[in-house]
């Protein structure tokens, strides 16, 4: 009877085990999860003139009040591939690129990693055109666009400087040539 009694409190002690490592792994897939529910949920909401940037840990937070903070708990490279992915099956907007110029000078000397961390950005980025631009620039066009537009900012784990991307939406059914197009005919209208 004894010996019953040790072997069912074995079994309730693994149980115990099973249950909080199975909840344990369920609230860190919930976590990691919970960064892409939530950037496709903006996603719909996005047009021309929002952004969407994809930074290194050390990006900082931002106090305008169009910008919405996720922190993403992965590295840079699969968050950006998720991310273009994600705009690609979209119908209504495009990404314009926008990378630090600095990263073009990093080199393993001044941070390690960067060589590896470069060559997986710039293959993600692989058929799109980059616009490399100064950081501070880029926080310029940021507080600017910040006033009036939303911009998403997906923090991930990744700690090269200058390492982050930004992305400008722009409209996919809808260009400057034509946009040109319209304000010229409008312009001969009103002459």
């Amino acid at each position: 009877m004894r010996k019953n009694s040790i072997i069912n409190v074995m079994i309730y002690i693994q149980l115990l085990v099973f249950a909080f490592l199975l909840s344990a792994c369920n609230q860190n897939s919930k976590e990691t999860a919970s960064w892409q529910t939530k950037f496709q949920k903006k996603l719909p909401l996005l047009g021309h003139r929002n952004w969407i940037l994809v930074v290194d840990k050390a990006f900082p937070l931002q106090s305008a009040q169009g910008m919405t903070m996720i922190n993403t708990g992965e590295q840079l490279p699969k968050v950006l591939e998720q991310v273009l992915t994600s705009i690609s099956k979209t119908k209504h907007i495009k990404p314009i690129v926008f990378t630090d110029l600095e990263l073009k000078y990093l080199s393993e000397d001044l941070s390690p990693g960067v060589d590896s961390m470069k060559m997986s950005i710039f293959s993600t980025l692989n058929g799109y055109e980059i616009n490399s631009i100064l950081h501070n620039e880029v926080f310029a066009k940021l507080d600017s666009a910040s006033n009036l537009f939303n911009v998403v900012v997906l923090k991930t784990e990744s700690t090269i400087p200058y390492s982050s991307v930004f992305i400008q939406l722009d409209c996919t059914y809808w260009g400057r040539s034509r946009e040109q197009k319209l304000r010229y005919k409008m312009a001969e209208k009103t002459n």
